[in-house]
């Protein structure tokens, strides 16, 4: 029954989006406003429609003063989402959730990020003490994000083979869009496969080009039910299909107290996403997967299904990411090229391609897929044109 209430019964009316760079000059709360704002002028409604409001946790913005900045109405729903990158999706999905059952009429969802700035990264503030699972795990090297994804980019080449210059491909596809993405931070720096074997090792057996950017920006979505956004100002964007998932025995990023560490959150998410669908893998046009390291987009295409355990860095290697590929991925540039802000541009560019607005517009587009982060509790959405 619940999946019957959201699928294909919001709609996403509204798409709005910050400039990128590695240092905006405006606050964290700014640039949710910006984004917001142009949200609410692309669905071609007014800001005091909206009364419900979904967001990430790790974020300086509040409610009330979003609400209040731009003249919302009555909120009647507010959420928030943890675990950052895993985010995005389920902010989106919350959204149409209350949407659909009436708990409000007209959701914004958004992310806003400041963490261009090195000074801004948690893992540069030191404490004395580490608690938490991080007291098994900093003191023995494994001090940032890219340090946890490293061991398992180490496992996978352990258990199935592969080559740096394998993972290289995923790079150079992705940065190949951000090429023709003029709002990419990447859009005038090629990459070349050579230019990757050469990059500084951040953590061995990933290098800079294995990593996402780290970025100022926003972005934010309007949703509302398919009837209301199909009298509005642009074509709706279906929201067919939602799911999140924790696993068994999940430990973020490490995934140590799994029996296999590399069957991650993205297993038990798809196999609700689809579950909640009427499309399969095979109809999916094109897929937005979350890219804070470049392994997680080969391991993302294992958990949902588009390829055979081990068979994703293959698929990667055979140039299926990019435009004319079996499965064009990342088509703005995503995390690594675009910008990152946990994934939501992700998000944003997954509805370009429905509405056939994107830099990198794939053919005929019917059914979008994007994702959140693959290594911690995540979440994932399918798009779909309106029939």
């Amino acid at each position: 029954m619940s999946a019957q209430l959201v699928k294909d019964r919001t709609a996403i009316a509204g798409i709005g989006q910050t400039e990128f760079a590695k240092s905006l000059d405006r606050s964290e709360k700014r640039l949710a406003l910006e984004a917001i704002a142009l949200a609410i002028d692309d669905a071609g409604i007014e800001p005091a429609d909206v009364d419900g409001l979904a967001s990430y946790t790790l974020e300086t913005t509040e409610e009330v003063d979003i609400a209040r900045n731009l003249g919302l109405g009555d909120i009647t729903f507010f959420s928030q989402v943890g675990y950052g990158g895993g985010a995005g999706c389920g902010v989106v999905g919350h959204a149409a959730m209350a949407v659909a059952t009436g708990q409000c009429n007209v959701a914004v969802a958004w992310r806003s990020r400041k963490r261009g700035a090195a000074a801004s990264r948690p893992w540069s503030q030191v404490p004395d003490r580490v608690s938490g699972q991080h007291q098994w795990t900093r003191p023995f090297g494994l001090l940032r994000p890219v340090d946890e994804i490293a061991v398992l980019a180490r496992r996978y080449f352990h258990e199935f083979g592969g080559t740096r210059e394998q993972l290289a491909t995923v790079a150079v596809q992705v940065r190949e869009h951000a090429n023709r993405n003029p709002g990419a931070m990447m859009h005038a720096k090629p990459l070349t496969v050579e230019q990757y074997m050469d990059a500084r090792w951040i953590s061995e057996p990933l290098c800079l080009f294995d990593n996402c950017l780290e970025s100022d920006g926003a972005g934010a979505l309007v949703i509302t039910t398919t009837e209301r956004a199909r009298e509005l100002r642009r074509d709706p964007v279906l929201i067919h299909s939602f799911a999140q998932s924790i696993p068994q025995q999940h430990q973020t990023m490490t995934n140590y107290f799994n029996d296999d560490p590399l069957l991650g959150p993205s297993w038990a998410c798809a196999a609700r996403l689809w579950a909640n669908a009427d499309v399969t893998p095979d109809d999916v046009d094109v897929a937005q997967l979350y890219d804070a390291f470049s392994p997680l987009i080969p391991l993302s295409l294992e958990g949902y299904g588009f390829v055979g355990r081990g068979e994703g860095l293959a698929f990667c290697a055979d140039g299926n990411l990019a435009l004319g590929g079996k499965l064009p991925t990342n088509t703005s540039g995503g995390g690594m090229s675009e910008a990152y802000v946990h994934g939501f541009n992700l998000i944003v560019e997954a509805a370009r391609q429905v509405r056939g607005e994107s830099p990198n517009q794939v053919d005929d587009v019917d059914v979008s897929l994007v994702t959140s982060g693959e290594g911690v509790p995540t979440s994932a959405l399918l798009l779909v044109r309106d029939r």
